[in-house]
């Protein structure tokens, strides 16, 4: 697993601490792999899921750090989207 992984999978965890998010996303960072936040938590994996968020590196640590939110990443073209739009809006309202 990369270091890029495993510093997103701990940034995701720290955002989702406490947070009521009942669905299920997979993230895939370019050129890194995937992550999978769902109800057993945030883990490495390509497990399917209810949305697919697609984002480079510098995008995605851009949203973890707060320098960027999910929306204006995807209206930007930063961030892609495949699957249901009102499971990555609830991710969205998490990760902001």
């Amino acid at each position: 697993m990369s270091d890029k992984i495993t510093a997103a999978i701990e940034a995701l965890n720290e955002k989702l601490a406490g947070a009521d998010f009942d669905g299920s996303a997979k993230f895939v960072i370019e050129g890194e792999g995937s992550i999978v936040v769902d109800a057993d938590g945030v883990r490495a994996g390509d497990d399917e899921t209810d949305v697919t968020l697609t984002a480079d590196a510098e995008t995605f640590e851009s949203m973890m750090a707060g320098d960027i939110n999910p929306t204006s990443a995807f209206m930007s073209g930063k961030l892609a989207l495949d699957g249901d739009m009102g499971t990555a809006m609830k991710l969205g309202s998490v990760l902001s």
